[in-house]
């Protein structure tokens, strides 16, 4: 039987963005419009057939185009609505799921409304505290939102920018980089190019500076602090806020950022994109990472660069036609906030909290520098294998130590066998795998022990004389 999907929305958008009529597009695809109507309307689901023809009509990516953007939307509308705010609400999972796919806009603009609730409440609880204070009364902003909006972006374009791969190809041609002497490469390009110079200064003259531009000396200030993969990767950037500033600024419009503030952030990561496609070429990497099964120790060695660079970059092999391991990635410190999430699969990260506490990357802090592993499994089935292991930043000498953070990086059970990491792992062994979710309030499991708050939809069972593993008891059913 055919493989058939509803995908109203997308092919609705897909017509929008050719300013097509459905009489126009039906018959550049060979359907009536009628028939397509009912398509958008998700009245008739979108054949293995039909979708092909959708691919030669209008030159998509099928994966990229096939893949279910619906669930994240979903799994974000979950995420909002399990805040106690909404607790007296009787919304059940076809809410969400309706929203999700009758109007994903409108989906969208209920998650942007409430990263604003966010900001706002945490400004405001940030400021009443300092109230209390009068000497340390100020204005906070925190700027989480600019971040989270920076992320959604990154995450909507499945973390890959074919136009910056193109650029850092580019660049190593007309520079004649080479990967065994990229430092040489880099500052001679910079020299013959834009007339700047590179000059590695000590930490007294930098202070909390790894790389700073002088625009009046046309310099660019290294500290000394950075190792050689932390500086390859600092003049990259700055190459690429020289050389394509245009380039960003093209890709940043597009975005329809909220502020300024938001637009430069999206800036200066689209910059570090680039730098990471610089130090790591697209097709010698993916050809490296498959022949050594995704070994990141042997990956950071050939390439010169760090555990997280390599990590980072695997998460960006989403090129058509040469596609690596869908993977995710989340970067978190020692309490537990994410500082860092991508991902080129399916697994959707808590937008507004911690990750699970029963995921293996908070185990890494542990056992720091050794790799573990772990096989999940989610609620709603699906599992996956991910690895964690804890990298450590360059510090400021003794009064200011390396900072330590703790790397997650996975993919779905099905491509693991691809991994190193995997071997050995009976991956079909249901009772082995570690039963996770994406956060307290979105999880369903009532027999957790390590769970901070109560579940949505869930109404406690609160008795005095009864004390279970776990901190709430449930009403069954």
């Amino acid at each position: 039987m055919e493989k058939k999907a509803m995908m109203g929305p997308k092919v609705r958008r897909l017509r929008h963005e050719h300013s097509l009529t459905q009489v126009e597009m039906a018959a550049q695809i060979g359907i009536s419009a009628s028939y397509l109507n009912l398509i958008e309307h998700n009245q008739r689901p979108v054949t293995v057939a039909l979708l092909l023809k959708l691919g030669q009509a209008f030159d998509i990516d099928l994966q990229s185009f096939g893949e279910d953007e619906e669930s994240h939307l979903l799994a974000g509308l979950k995420e909002v609505f399990s805040d106690p705010l909404f607790g007296t609400s009787d919304l059940r999972n076809q809410d969400f799921r309706e929203l999700a796919t009758a109007a994903p806009t409108l989906g969208q603009a209920v998650l942007s409304l409430y990263q604003a609730y966010r900001q706002a409440r945490e400004d405001i609880q940030a400021l009443a505290e300092r109230v209390a204070d009068p000497d340390k009364l100020q204005f906070v902003q925190t700027g989480a939102f600019p971040i989270e909006e920076v992320r959604e972006f990154f995450h909507n374009r499945n973390n890959h920018f074919p136009e910056l791969e193109v650029a850092a190809e580019d660049l190593a041609e007309q520079a004649h980089l080479q990967l065994d002497d990229l430092a040489r490469g880099l500052t001679d390009y910079l020299e013959s190019a834009h007339s700047v110079r590179v000059k590695a200064m000590p930490l007294e003259v930098m202070k909390q500076n790894l790389r700073r531009y002088d625009r009046h000396s046309r310099r660019i200030l290294l500290s000394e602090m950075l190792p050689s993969s932390g500086r390859h990767f600092q003049l990259a950037s700055q190459i690429a806020l020289l050389r394509h500033r245009d380039l960003l600024d093209t890709l940043v419009r597009q975005a329809s950022f909220s502020s300024d503030e938001t637009r430069r952030i999206a800036r200066i990561g689209l910059a570090n994109y680039f730098a990471g496609a610089v130090m790591m070429p697209y097709g010698r990497f993916l050809d490296a990472a498959r022949a050594v099964r995704y070994d990141v120790e042997i990956l950071r060695h050939r390439f010169d660069t760090s555990f997280e660079q390599v990590c980072h970059r695997l998460t960006t092999l989403q090129r058509p036609g040469a596609k690596g391991v869908p993977f995710f990635l989340i970067r978190i410190d020692i309490a537990g906030n994410v500082s860092k999430r991508f991902s080129a699969g399916s697994m959707n990260f808590a937008r507004f909290g911690g990750a699970c506490p029963r995921w293996n990357v908070h185990d890494a802090f542990r056992t720091p520098g050794l790799i573990q592993t772990q096989v999940a499994e989610m609620p709603d089935g699906t599992c996956y294998f991910s690895i964690a292991c804890t990298v450590t930043k360059s510090g400021g000498g003794y009064r200011n130590p390396p900072q330590q953070f703790a790397i997650g990086l996975g993919c779905e059970a099905s491509h693991a066998p691809q991994l190193v990491y995997a071997d050995g792992v009976d991956l079909g062994n249901k009772e082995a795998r570690t039963p996770i979710g994406v956060n307290c309030r979105l999880c369903p499991r009532p027999d957790c022990t390590q769970r901070a708050f109560p579940p949505l939809n869930q109404r406690l069972q609160v008795d005095e004389n009864r004390r279970g593993l776990s901190a709430y008891l449930f009403q069954p059913g």
